[in-house]
């Protein structure tokens, strides 16, 4: 009507604009309406016929009116489109193409076609597909959505599909860089010292091919130890602006997914010729450094380069075994090995217990470990504890990465560091606000020092609950990497500059070719710029959330059965919000939500304060960040990959007088 009445259209074009208008962000619903979040705080409900121009996530500014008695908002102008490059599964609607997007809030098709290049007869229904939104109703005069499908990832039913859509989802590669035709040391000006003839061991897990770290420890009359870390050397093969040296920036690091990786550097670098194998001749940079025996770092710190050759490659759980229970399955170190593994055990408790006095040691958990059938199903999932081993190959690389932190600011200045500054400045009050009320004795000044942060860490490590721990993290600021030093306060370090991995990280080759600079005495052939920082905090970020995204995968498809078992599983609490709490489960590391009513279907009962980290029941405490607790699994979504969970507690509904009287009457009539 009022686009066949020119008057009557400018009429309403001028009542729309004398409405209020605001800015905010779409929140869909499982039931066709929406709200208009506004600044986190304020909320607007969107109708279903006003949410058919929007999706999820949009931020748009929309007009506000007054609906049988109720402020509705509708949308009226694009401020930014949540939906542009995409991951969805084809859906044939009367044989026409359709791609409904993997995401839990966005249910339905939106018409497409294939881009020119992709036959769109290999479509079929459920394929998964890469895809781009091209048209969006606010924006021009076509009212609908629509998308073009770019690339076809993989086949509906391809059990590999886990690790392609997650590839694809965050647009990481899914293969290794392509070998070279042959590979050449190059000419750096490096004198490599021959110490193919000291007992340097290895220790790594039981498959690892690509090993970047070998060690020789000396323990002296006196107490102390001299330790000499070689570390593998691929900067000796890949020159600075080579393809292969941008391919690796590119990538940032090797991608490590449940079940399998994806190198940063090709296999035959990684694994083969910068691999410190067992009786191979191995080009290294080498750090040597003398600890005393209460666990300081001597000011004797040397790099230089070497030849090695490792005489023992050795396995965390061998080693662990050996030490901890006195023998090792079908494993026996000769004396020389037997004796490099002792003085490195012996070096490690010395530097953790220098560490735990006057830095900070992380409490240890497990990292869980999937088993794969050769067709990429789940068989289990093993839980591989932090052991004796794994601690003394940690404590030998948090030495190295001081000693390079430490030369590197001493001779430019400058290097790839991480870093961490302790708590956000924004929220310090805050955290004092909790520190005050469980009497820790810590005053806030203190707490912005490097020194302070650390005995508070110390103190929290010490208390009986994790409560009070969990809650300060929220307060606390992100580690980040950058190209200047700056102190580690999570760690407890003045300084801190990762060189271990230059096979899987691409910041430490940086630091890599600037530590051959003091070794040389030349200009070093590369530094980092100001840029570094972000883009290595940006590639890490994406493969911590593909590594998720694929464990939820598989997560759902191993525990697809046990709803229906009843499977009683042990859950650690790690976030508490409004609706609910996130659980991790402690057997496999699985994550999963228990929503509010099934703790207690009753909002007048419960209270979930995402603020303190806590649930209330009747007024009374009954879970807090850190708890552990029995929960059953009530369902498993395959489709959006979650998994919802119940405590196994109960909790029964109050029996007031009113309740009573009511059910009295009810008997008697």
């Amino acid at each position: 009507m009022f686009q066949d009445n020119p008057l009557l259209a400018q009429l309403k074009k001028q009542i729309q604009e004398s409405l209020p208008k605001k800015e905010g962000q779409i929140k869909a619903t499982d039931r066709g309406f929406g709200f208009l979040e506004v600044d986190g705080k304020d909320s607007v409900f969107i109708p279903p016929n006003y949410m058919k121009k929007v999706m999820h996530g949009d931020r748009v500014v929309a007009v506000i009116r007054t609906e049988k008695e109720r402020d509705v908002a509708e949308p009226q102008e694009l401020v930014e489109q949540y939906l542009t490059r995409f991951i969805g599964r084809v859906k044939l609607i009367k044989d026409r193409l359709n791609v409904v997007p993997d995401h839990p809030q966005l249910k339905d098709a939106i018409k497409a076609r294939a881009v020119k290049g992709l036959n769109p007869e290999t479509l079929k229904e459920g394929d998964w597909v890469v895809a781009h939104m091209t048209r969006h109703p606010l924006v021009g005069e076509n009212k609908t959505f629509f998308c073009e499908i770019k690339e076809k990832i993989t086949d509906s039913e391809d059990k590999i599909a886990p690790w392609w859509v997650t590839l694809a989802r965050h647009d990481l590669p899914n293969a290794e860089p392509a070998p070279q035709d042959s590979w050449a040391m190059l000419d750096e000006g490096l004198v490599r010292e021959d110490l193919t003839d000291l007992p340097f061991i290895t220790i790594d897990g039981e498959s690892t091919k690509d090993m970047d770290d070998a060690i020789y420890t000396v323990a002296k009359d006196d107490g102390s130890f001299e330790i000499t870390i070689a570390i593998a050397d691929p900067t000796s093969y890949i020159e600075v602006g080579s393809d292969m040296d941008k391919e690796a920036r590119e990538r940032g690091f090797t991608i490590y997914l449940p079940g399998r990786n994806i190198p940063m550097l090709p296999r035959e670098l990684s694994d083969e010729l910068c691999s410190l194998m067992e009786n191979e001749k191995r080009p290294a940079l080498c750090c040597r450094v003398t600890v005393d025996k209460d666990g300081v770092i001597g000011d004797d710190i040397t790099f230089f380069a070497a030849w090695v050759r490792s005489q023992g490659r050795l396995n965390y759980d061998n080693v662990s075994d050996y030490l901890e229970h006195g023998a090792a399955e079908n494993w026996t170190p000769d004396a020389v090995i037997e004796a490099q593994i002792k003085a490195l055990r012996a070096f490690a408790n010395a530097r953790s217990d220098w560490r735990s006095k006057h830095a900070v040691v992380f409490p240890d958990r497990p990292d869980y470990r999937f088993e794969l059938s050769e067709d990429n199903d789940v068989i289990a999932i093993h839980t591989d504890p932090r052991r004796t081993a794994n601690r003394m190959i940690e404590e030998a690389m948090i030495t190295a990465n001081i000693c390079a932190g430490r030369i590197l600011q001493e001779k430019f200045g400058k290097g790839v560091y991480n870093f961490h500054n302790g708590f956000n400045p924004e929220k310090l009050e805050n955290a004092m606000e909790f520190l005050t009320e469980a009497n820790a004795p810590f005053e806030k000044e203190a707490l912005l020092s490097l020194e302070g942060f650390s005995a508070l860490r110390r103190w929290l490590n010490a208390q009986d609950t994790t409560y009070l721990d969990n809650r300060l993290r929220k307060f606390q600021a992100y580690s980040e990497v950058g190209n200047e030093p700056a102190a580690h306060f999570a760690m407890g370090l003045d300084v801190y500059a990762t060189w271990t991995s230059p096979i899987r990280k691409y910041g430490d080759m940086i630091n890599h070719r600037m530590l051959k600079a003091v070794v040389t005495g030349l200009e070093p052939v590369q530094t980092p710029d100001e840029t570094i920082g972000e883009e290595i905090s940006t590639h890490r970020r994406s493969h911590r959330m593909a590594e998720r995204d694929v464990a939820d995968w598989l997560y759902v498809r191993l525990l697809k059965d046990a709803v229906k078992e009843e499977t009683v599983f042990t859950a650690e609490v790690f976030d508490i919000n409004r609706a609910g709490m996130r659980v991790r489960v402690l057997e496999n590391g699985a994550s999963a939500f228990i929503p509010a009513p099934l703790v207690l279907d009753n909002k007048q009962r419960i209270e979930c304060n995402g603020d303190l980290g806590i649930i209330n029941i009747d007024k009374v405490r009954e879970f807090q960040l850190g708890d552990h607790f029995e929960i059953v699994l009530t369902e498993v979504r395959e489709t959006t990959r979650q998994l919802v969970a119940k405590p196994v507690k109960q909790f029964p509904e109050v029996i007031t007088q009113e309740n009573a009287d009511q059910q009295a009457e009810t008997e008697k009539a």
